[in-house]
C-alpha cells in the first residue's frame, strides 16, 4: 500500500462540541471500557468452563465476546489517552492501522451475527438435523469465512483511503481515524474513495442484514407453528437476545455511512454507540437474557470467591 504523503502524523481533534468535558468523559468512557472488557471476559470464561455450553451457539457467542473486547480496543485506549491530557497525535501509519482493524473487526463481527442467525435458524427450523448440519468442521469454516470477509473488506477500504496523497492539513475532526474523517484531508480528489467506502460498507451491511432478516423470518414462522406455549417462549427467548444485539450493531452503521451529508457531532455520538456502548450492551444482553450463561456465570463467581477465601 503506497502513498505519496508528506505527513508523518495526524492530530485527532476528538469528540466535537465537548471542550472542557474531558475529565467527565474520561471517567465515563473508562468505566464503560473496563465494564466491556470484564463483562465479555466473564462470558468467555463461563462458556469455556462449562461443558454444557460447548455447543455451536455458545462457540459463536464466545467468539463474539472476543470481538467485543478487541473492537473497542482499536479506538478507546487512544481516546482515553488524550482525554487524560496527553498528546492527541497519531502517526500516519498508526492511523492506517487503526482504520484497518476498525473495519476488519467490525466487518467480521457483522458476518458473525449472520452466522449466529443461521445457527438459530437451523436449531429451530431443523432441530433433528442440527448436529449434522452444524458439525464442528462447518462451524469452524463459517468462522474462518467471516474473518476472511472482514480482512478483505478492511484491506480494500484501507488501500483506497491511503493511496491518496496527504500533504496537509493534518487535523482529523473525529476521535479516531475513519474514512469519512480522513478523506477530507486528502490533497487529491477523494470522491472515488468516498463512493467506494460508502458502497462497500453499505453493500456488505445490506447483504448481512438481509441474511439475518431471512433467517429470522423463517424462525418467526417456525415459532408460530410451535403448539406449546413453553416451546414458543423458549425459542423466542433464545433468539431475542441475539436480535437485540444485531439491532444495536447495525443501527449506527446505517446512520454513519448512508447519511448524505456528514454531521461531525452526530457521527461522533453514533460512533461512540457503535464502538464503545454496543460491545458493553452485548455482554449485558447475553448474560441477563440467557439462563445457561447466567448459571455458568454464577459458578464462575462461586469458584472465584472460594479460591479467594482459601
Amino acid at each position: 500500500m503506497r502513498s505519496h504523503t508528506e505527513l508523518n502524523e495526524l492530530i485527532l481533534l476528538g469528540i466535537p462540541q465537548t471542550e472542557g468535558l474531558e475529565t467527565v468523559l474520561l471517567v465515563i468512557f473508562s468505566f464503560i471500557y473496563l465494564f466491556t472488557l470484564l463483562g465479555n471476559l466473564l462470558i468467555l470464561l463461563a462458556i469455556v468452563s462449562s461443558l454444557t455450553l460447548h455447543t455451536p451457539m455458545y462457540f459463536f457467542l464466545g467468539l463474539l465476546s472476543i470481538l467485543d473486547m478487541l473492537f473497542p480496543s482499536v479506538t478507546c485506549p487512544k481516546m482515553l489517552f488524550y482525554l487524560s491530557g496527553q498528546s492527541r497525535a497519531i502517526s500516519y501509519k498508526g492511523c492506517a492501522v487503526q482504520l484497518f482493524f476498525y473495519h476488519f473487526l467490525g466487518s467480521t463481527e457483522g458476518c458473525l451475527y449472520s452466522v449466529m442467525a443461521y445457527d438459530r435458524f437451523v436449531a429451530i427450523c431443523h432441530p433433528l438435523r442440527y448436529k449434522l448440519i452444524m458439525r464442528p468442521g462447518v462451524c469452524v469454516g463459517l468462522v474462518v469465512a467471516a474473518w476472511l470477509v472482514g480482512c478483505l473488506q478492511a484491506t480494500v477500504l484501507t488501500s483506497f483511503t491511503f493511496q491518496l496523497p496527504y500533504c496537509g492539513p493534518n487535523r482529523v475532526d473525529h476521535f479516531f481515524c475513519d474514512i469519512p474523517a480522513v478523506l477530507p484531508l486528502a490533497c487529491a480528489d477523494s470522491s472515488l474513495a468516498q463512493r467506494l467506502g460508502s458502497t462497500n460498507v453499505g453493500f456488505l451491511a445490506l447483504m448481512l442484514w438481509l441474511s439475518v432478516c431471512i433467517s429470522y423470518t423463517c424462525i418467526g414462522i417456525a415459532i408460530l407453528r410451535i403448539h406449546s406455549a413453553e416451546g414458543r417462549q423458549k425459542a423466542f427467548s433464545t433468539c431475542s437476545a441475539h436480535l437485540t444485539a444485531i439491532l444495536c450493531a447495525y443501527g449506527p452503521v446505517i446512520i454513519i455511512y448512508l447519511q448524505p451529508t456528514p454531521y461531525p457531532f452526530l457521527s461522533a455520538m453514533v460512533q461512540i454507540l457503535n464502538n464503545i456502548v454496543s460491545p458493553m450492551l452485548n455482554s449485558l444482553i447475553y448474560s441477563l437474557r440467557n439462563k445457561e450463561v447466567k448459571s455458568s456465570l454464577k459458578r464462575v463467581f462461586y469458584n472465584v470467591v472460594f479460591t479467594a477465601l482459601d
